[in-house]
């Protein structure tokens, strides 16, 4: 049997068909566009299912079932999406809607728990029983797993880690609070800084870059670092340590096995989680057990294809 893996995200919708062994038999996207009524959306998802269900010459009858990652609060036990800034969704019903086209079961999640899943069954946490999966791109997703349970609160709408303030009063969150870590430690927080860096000292490289006509992002920011200017590499210390702020109230809350590195950061690979790992060691509550592994993110864009597809799974056997 196989099962079809849902990462729906506000750019792409990702769909994977996705074997036992959690290997992906078949991938592909399409445009999200989550400016159109959400009932086209949900009709392009069965259109793309199909697709990739005859170039792989795979029968419904092969198919045991749905998961769908979507960013919000959903509500699992209906298949509701209640609500999602990211795509200005409002008590959508993802599942009602799917089966119109696909009689199949289709469960739903929070987009981040399902990569987190995905990294835990098939990534960088197999083996493990706890682990807390970050994903940092324009936002900071999280997801938690405790005891081989994905673990969203009594509500579904747990493991929000990046709205967690690491800053009272601090930069405006898209949450509509102010200094959330999001707002400091995501893309969208590093190209902020590098700009007000920029801004701050024109004479410098990343300034330079910038009057080029090149616009500033997490991967520039760092390539200029590295090449040795001064004041991106200030950027970049003060952007690892807003993560490390976050990772040791992650690390002291629920102590897992492994806080797990994932996102666009995570390419730097050690030259963002040594210095995370020395943060973490200095600056954590209790200083006399072992620390969790601080690890990079193994799968990529596919932790999500694959976590949704088993999320069913884990919902009816090991949610929390």
């Amino acid at each position: 049997m196989k099962n079809i893996g849902i990462d729906l995200g506000g750019t792409n919708i990702a769909i994977g068909i996705v074997n036992e062994d959690y290997s992906i038999l078949k991938k592909g996207s399409v445009p999200t566009d989550s400016h159109r009524p959400w009932q086209d959306i949900v009709k392009d998802m069965a259109s793309l299912i199909e697709k990739l269900m005859k170039e792989t010459g795979t029968t419904m009858d092969e198919i045991k079932e749905i998961g769908i990652g979507s960013p919000g609060t959903p509500d699992i036990e209906k298949g509701v999406v209640l609500y999602s800034n990211n795509l200005g969704w409002d008590m959508v019903p993802l599942r009602e809607e799917l089966n119109k086209y696909i009689d199949k079961p289709v469960y739903l999640d929070n987009d981040a728990n399902c990569a987190a899943l995905g990294e835990f069954l098939a990534g960088a946490a197999s083996g493990l029983d706890s682990a807390v999966i970050l994903t940092f791109g324009t936002g900071i997703g999280g997801g938690v797993i405790l005891n081989d349970r994905i673990w969203s609160g009594f509500n579904y709408a747990g493991g929000e880690l990046g709205h967690v303030v690491i800053k009272t009063g601090g930069q405006p969150c898209t949450c509509g609070r102010n200094g959330c870590w999001e707002a400091y430690a995501s893309m969208t927080g590093v190209i902020r800084q590098g700009n007000e860096a920029a801004d701050a000292h024109p004479e410098s490289e990343l300034a330079k870059l910038r009057a080029s006509g090149t616009k500033l992002n997490g991967r520039n920011i760092f390539e200029v670092a590295k090449a040795g200017d001064d004041v991106a590499q200030q950027v970049v210390d003060q952007f690892i340590f807003y993560i490390a702020e976050g990772v040791v109230n992650v690390i002291n809350i629920f102590q897992p096995e492994a806080v797990v590195i994932g996102g666009a950061i995570a390419n730097e690979g050690d030259y963002v989680l040594e210095p995370l790992r020395k943060y973490a060691k200095r600056d954590v509550f209790c200083k006399q057990v072992k620390l969790p592994q601080i690890i990079r993110a193994k799968l990529g864009n596919d932790a999500g294809i694959i976590g949704a597809a088993f999320v069913g799974d884990y919902q009816s056997k090991k949610t929390m």
